[in-house]
């Protein structure tokens, strides 16, 4: 069970990390700037296990591996949304944050309430009902067992 931190449609980049943190050197310090500009309050207040679950086009903008970074490092379990942007889904996917695509879950929740998700079954479960997601393909929910795309790939050498 982790807590819903709700976004709305067009969640670009530099509102996940704004441009000017990229210039920290680590992701440990970068994440307590994660969605500044929208809850000021956000880095304290999220728990490991917890979620986002955003609108539409998640992750729009440029193209910074930091975004989902500062999520990860901040513990977020997955980011669910209707939609996602396409360089956002590969970067996180490939560091080993979960991206989940569910059109149906924003509608029926709030922020802060609690949520439970099941990537193996494509199911999420929040306030007594089940909202059917989009299940990952077996070789990305490899790559994100085995901690990201370069972690995986370590493993096949060894």
């Amino acid at each position: 069970m982790g807590k819903i931190f709700k976004f709305h449609t067009d969640v670009d980049t530099d509102q996940i990390i704004a441009s000017q943190y990229l210039l920290f050197p680590t992701i440990e310090e970068m994440k307590v700037h994660t969605f500044e500009s929208l809850d000021p309050d956000f880095a304290s207040k999220v728990k490991p296990g917890d979620f986002i679950v955003a609108c539409e086009n998640f992750g729009c903008g440029s193209s910074r591996e930091q975004a989902p970074g500062v999520l990860k490092a901040l513990g977020i379990q997955a980011v669910i949304a209707k939609s996602f942007a396409r360089i956002f889904y590969r970067n996180a996917i490939n560091i080993g944050l979960p991206v989940i695509v569910c059109k149906d879950l924003y509608d029926h929740v709030s922020d802060g309430d609690e949520m439970e998700l099941s990537m193996n079954e494509g199911i999420v479960r929040c306030g007594g009902k089940e909202f059917t997601c989009t299940k990952l393909p077996p070789y990305m929910q490899n790559i994100l067992d085995q901690g990201g795309l370069i972690a995986s790939l370590n493993k096949e050498e060894a």
